[in-house]
C-alpha cells in the first residue's frame, strides 16, 4: 500500500462497476453464453475478437453500457454468420442483453461495510462517479442498496479528464482535493491523475479488454488488494 498525503482532500468520488458490485463477470458469461449460440458459425475465440471489434467500431455512436453490449452483440451475430443467424437465435442473444438490465448489483465483499466506517470522516463528501447508460447504472444504485452513503450521483458517457475537472467544479472542490476510486486504470486513475488528483486502485479480478491500460507508479497514487484496505488508509483518525 502507497501512502499519500490526504491532507488536502475535500471530495471522494467512488466508481460503480467492478468497484462497488461484480458487472463484468456477468458480461464475460454473456459472451460465453452468445458464443455457444453462435458455435455453428464460428469458434468462441473468432467470436471473441470480432466482438471486441465490433465493440471499438460502435463506441463513438454507442458509448459504454448494457444496451451498446446487446446491440453490438447482435451485430457480431449477424456479421459472424455472414447474416444466416436464425431469428430465433437472435432472439436469444437479446435476452441475454435483457437479463444483464436486471443483474444482482450485490456489494461486493466488503464494501458496504467500509462505506459505513468511512462515513463517520467523509459524510457528505462521498460521491458516486461512474460512466455508463443512466436509466442502467440508476437500477444498479437502487439494487445495490448503497446510494444513501452517496450526497452526489454523477453518471457520464465516459470518464474524460474533462469530465473530472466538471465533477470537481460541481462538487466545490479543486482537482488537487479529489480522490477518486476505482477498478480501471484507464478510466478511473489515468484522468485523475492528469488534471492533478489522487487516486486509489483496487483492481478487480476481471477487467473488459476496452479497458485495459499499462498501470504505472505514482506519488499521488495508492495501489490496494482489497476494497476493505480502504478503512485504515481513508478512515477515522
Amino acid at each position: 500500500m502507497t501512502m499519500m498525503d490526504l491532507s488536502e482532500v475535500k471530495v471522494i468520488a467512488f466508481d460503480a462497476d467492478d468497484t462497488l458490485w461484480d458487472c463484468q463477470s456477468h458480461f464475460e458469461q454473456a459472451t460465453d453464453r452468445c458464443c455457444e449460440i453462435l458455435a455453428p458459425f464460428a469458434d468462441a475465440a473468432t467470436v471473441r475478437a470480432a466482438l471486441f471489434q465490433t465493440e471499438t467500431k460502435n463506441m463513438p455512436d454507442l458509448g459504454f453500457g448494457t444496451k451498446a453490449f446487446t446491440l453490438s452483440l447482435v451485430e457480431n451475430a449477424v456479421k459472424v454468420s455472414k447474416g444466416r443467424v436464425p431469428a430465433y437465435d437472435v432472439g436469444r442473444i437479446l435476452e441475454l442483453g435483457r437479463e444483464l438490465l436486471h443483474l444482482p448489483a450485490t456489494p461486493l465483499d466488503g464494501v458496504e461495510e467500509t462505506l459505513h466506517y468511512l462515513e463517520k470522516r467523509w459524510q457528505g463528501r462521498m460521491v458516486l462517479f461512474t460512466k455508463g447508460e443512466l436509466l442502467d447504472q440508476q437500477s444498479k444504485l437502487q439494487r445495490s442498496g448503497l446510494a444513501h452513503f452517496f450526497s452526489r450521483t454523477v453518471i457520464v458517457s465516459d470518464k474524460t479528464p474533462d469530465e473530472y475537472r466538471q465533477l470537481c467544479r460541481d462538487c466545490g472542490c479543486l482537482p488537487q482535493e479529489l480522490l477518486m476510486v476505482g477498478n480501471s486504470f484507464k478510466s478511473d486513475i489515468q484522468p485523475v491523475l492528469e488534471i492533478g488528483g489522487l487516486a486509489v486502485h483496487i483492481p478487480f479480478h476481471v477487467t473488459w479488454e476496452l479497458e485495459h491500460a499499462p498501470t504505472f507508479r505514482h506519488e499521488r497514487l495508492a495501489e490496494l488488494e482489497h476494497f476493505t484496505q480502504l478503512a485504515p488508509l481513508l478512515g477515522p483518525k
